[in-house]
């Protein structure tokens, strides 16, 4: 946090332009979902050169925009349990992919890229950043290791990923030097300003990274 300028403060700009742009209710929803994705410095949390998770999700909003509206709308149903939602999404991608080929026979499309659950966990981070914060399961494991938790994650699981940042939250709440410091880095109407596990994340893959 002592740096001029935060390497990943990218995010809070992300998640505060899709909280000032996300609505379903819109004619254009393809259109919608692609416009509340931007970042003035990287696209890196959404597109790399192998792995295009929001270009496959606007062709299938183009495609089947009421199945992906239920997908997104049971998706950010708080009042259900956040692994079977995601579990939910993930099998609604994979049906869309089998749906779009068969419709498109010579497309050469042939994944949608969301089964790492890295874009997954990006939607909800964006939708709910109190509660989420963007996924990368290599991080978590090697922080896993270094915190010396007893019960190390072999696969995904993003679920237990929230939890652990929630309760690592809890902790960066009560030093206010952090919370501050960070603060710093954030232009208040560039960056979201509101309370956002996106600081745990940060710390989260700090110490994967040390």
């Amino acid at each position: 946090m002592s740096t001029r300028h935060h390497p990943y403060v990218y995010k809070w700009e992300s998640v505060q332009h899709f909280q000032q742009h996300w609505n379903l209710d819109v004619q254009d929803p393809a259109a919608m979902f692609e416009g509340a994705f931007f970042n003035s410095e990287s696209r890196r949390l959404w597109q790399t050169e192998q792995w295009q998770p929001k270009r496959m999700m606007t062709l299938f909003w183009r495609f089947d925009p009421l199945t992906v509206r239920m997908m997104f709308d049971d998706l950010y149903n708080e009042t259900r349990e956040v692994e079977g939602r995601v579990s939910r999404f993930l099998f609604g991608c994979d049906t869309l992919l089998r749906d779009y080929k068969k419709a498109h026979p010579t497309s050469i499309e042939n994944n949608h890229y969301h089964d790492d659950f890295q874009m997954i966990a990006l939607y909800l981070a964006f939708r709910y950043p109190e509660s989420y914060a963007p996924y990368s399961f290599p991080n978590f494991q090697k922080a896993m290791m270094r915190f010396g938790a007893q019960d190390i994650p072999k696969s995904n699981d993003v679920a237990r990923y929230f939890k652990v940042l929630r309760t690592l939250m809890t902790f960066l709440e009560k030093d206010g030097e952090v919370m501050s410091a960070m603060q710093k880095h954030l232009h208040p109407r560039k960056h979201y300003q509101g309370k956002t596990l996106l600081l745990a994340e940060d710390f989260c893959r700090q110490v994967a990274e040390g």
